[in-house]
């Protein structure tokens, strides 16, 4: 089988969810820690790092999802909903829908998401201060204990160009299965 994959902009996905919103299946790819600091009601939650198609084929089909209704995926910015899409574009009977721009492009229209209590901080900071903090250790043990220290710094930066560049992120994967951004039980 093979989904086909399209992507709708955040104002036009607007406009639908205001229409529709209990009739849509939106799954919300983000991490634990993200969906319980915010999200947009209606959404069911399935972190892209641990996806599963069947699970998730499980889980539609206990909503009465029919094949001839789309799935949106939704992240923070869009990456998350691209890799998404590409785990699931064979492997599950529904058209995949990119939500171009994420809650963030959501938020940015004024679309109402609701406040949970997490005080955990998003993904993509986590990431940057991640980075920053790896290649300033790496300059400095290169400046203290030996010269090779700074092949880490030039590890960190040779990896977010190339995270850059791919639009993909493994340290933010890898930052995304800490256990401040999981559930107890879950991974």
């Amino acid at each position: 089988m093979t989904t086909q994959v399209t992507n709708i902009s955040a104002r036009q996905f607007q406009q639908q969810y205001e229409q529709a919103k209990e009739k849509l299946y939106i799954l919300d790819l983000r991490s634990h820690a993200e969906v319980e600091h915010e999200y947009l009601e209606g959404c069911s939650h399935f972190p892209v790092q641990t996806l599963d198609s069947p699970k998730l084929q499980d889980f539609l089909e206990q909503q009465g999802h029919q094949s001839a209704k789309p799935v949106y995926l939704l992240c923070a910015n869009g990456p998350r909903a691209t890799l998404a899409a590409d785990k699931l574009k064979n492997n599950l009977d529904a058209e995949l829908i990119i939500i171009t721009g994420g809650i963030n492009a959501l938020k940015a229209l004024g679309v109402n998401l609701t406040i949970g209590a997490s005080q955990v901080i998003s993904l993509e900071r986590q990431v940057r201060i991640t980075a920053g903090s790896l290649v300033v250790l790496g300059v400095l043990l290169g400046l203290l204990v030996s010269p090779w220290f700074y092949g880490l710094s030039g590890f960190v930066g040779a990896g977010l160009v190339f995270a850059g560049v791919t639009d993909t992120c493994g340290m933010g994967m890898m930052v995304a299965r800490m256990p401040w951004n999981t559930r107890a039980g879950t991974q």
